[in-house]
């Protein structure tokens, strides 16, 4: 009579007629699996958020010191144009941009 495969994977090196034997003659069959999980602390995992974390920090502190050198070199523009073109009268009423040299 033809006996069922065994139950589960059979590593390639024990052979299915010596189970089927084992099983006729009542032996005990051990099952010998040997455990790959690595010990310790996974650091993979815990670096990958710090280091994305990390990425948006350094992106904003980025953004915020172009913004303020933007901003900067705006107000220097304004200063300068404002300087160049002297009081700008609108109907009768006169507004003087920039404080003069000798001021």
């Amino acid at each position: 009579m033809h006996q069922p495969n065994p139950p589960g994977h059979i590593a390639p090196h024990i052979p299915a007629d010596l189970y089927h034997r084992a099983q006729t003659t009542g032996q005990p069959v051990v099952y010998v699996i040997h455990d790959t999980t690595p010990t310790g602390v996974p650091w993979r995992r815990l670096l990958v958020p710090f280091a994305i974390a990390g990425a948006t920090v350094a992106g904003g502190w980025g953004l915020v010191a172009a913004i303020c050198f933007l901003l900067d070199a705006a107000a220097h523009t304004f200063t300068v144009i404002a300087g160049a073109a002297g009081p700008i009268g609108v109907g009768g009423i006169t507004l003087k941009l920039a404080r003069g040299k000798n001021h």
